[in-house]
């Protein structure tokens, strides 16, 4: 069984922001190393379809704010589907450009996997191509999160709601490869709820609004919200209302769990795009 949190009355909340403000700092410092040592501004370019929902340009703001504050130069492309292979290619083939991400869901997501394929692997920074050097930044920032909390999963029943690109999938790769206990489920196949009640941890990344009850969950369980839906103009996630009121479990809170740190992962892997650019332009 995990080691799980003791909650002495009360819920504990698997804060992300405060971690992800921690590595800003250290990244903002790379990037000015970057700059002044080595002469290189990392950059990232965003490609979106022109009708990209008000919830898809909220989350390019958040990200044009954040390359902001530490200095991360960002060109957000927004085109016609038909045309985002060419603008893969230009930037592509950019040698200033150190990380291009594909802003989904597409206006017709069959074909995602094409499209994002076309992204060269090494300035794949959402690690969501076949042969993308970088992992999923969404998979990796639960991982931090969980880890920076002390939450040991090597014994843990894990349970991942939704097998997408963005989480479930690339999550279920990542804690499968440890050896750990993971039981990932679609849409199509979502289990019983007393099968979620006997999880240690679960992880719902399915979209669907509120869809995940206190009944779902058991006493002492780890709950990360990893979903994403639009309600009324607003953002929600797949966590119903009424968890927040239980102070037997620990959970990611409305706001500042997983998001704040996805963004900070995407940062470290232009950074991190960025050094490899360096190393080889120092290199005889």
């Amino acid at each position: 069984m995990i080691e799980r949190i003791r909650c002495s009355g009360m819920a504990k909340s698997l804060i992300g922001s405060e971690l992800a403000s921690f590595v800003k700092q250290r990244q903002a410092k790379q990037v000015r190393m970057l700059r002044q040592a080595h002469g290189i501004a990392p950059r990232l370019v965003i490609i979106k379809s022109q009708r990209a929902s008000d919830v898809i340009n909220t989350y390019v703001r958040i990200k044009q704010r954040y390359a902001s504050d530490i200095l991360i130069d960002v060109d957000v492309v927004a085109c016609e589907q038909a045309a985002m292979a060419g603008a893969i290619e230009a930037a592509n083939a950019d040698p200033t450009v150190h990380g291009i991400v594909v802003q989904l869901p597409l206006d017709e997501p069959d074909a995602t996997d094409e499209i994002v394929a076309l992204v060269d692997p090494t300035k794949d920074v959402d690690g969501l191509g076949p042969q993308a050097v970088f992992g999923s930044a969404t998979a990796e920032a639960i991982d931090w999160l969980l880890i920076g909390h002390d939450i040991n999963l090597s014994d843990a029943a894990i349970v991942i709601l939704g097998r997408g690109r963005l989480v479930g999938r690339s999550l279920e790769q990542l804690w499968q490869a440890r050896g750990w206990h993971v039981q990932a489920y679609d849409r199509r196949h979502r289990p019983s709820d007393d099968e979620l009640c006997k999880a240690d941890v679960i992880v719902s990344a399915t979209g669907a609004a509120h869809s995940l009850t206190s009944a779902q969950v058991g006493a002492n369980a780890v709950v990360v919200d990893a979903g994403t839906a639009s309600e009324d103009g607003a953002i929600v996630g797949d966590i119903a209302d009424e968890l927040y009121e239980r102070r037997d479990i620990s959970l990611t809170p409305r706001k500042g769990g997983v998001g704040p740190l996805t963004v900070t992962l995407l940062f470290e892997h232009v950074i991190q795009a960025a050094l490899q650019r360096a190393s080889k332009k120092s290199e005889p």
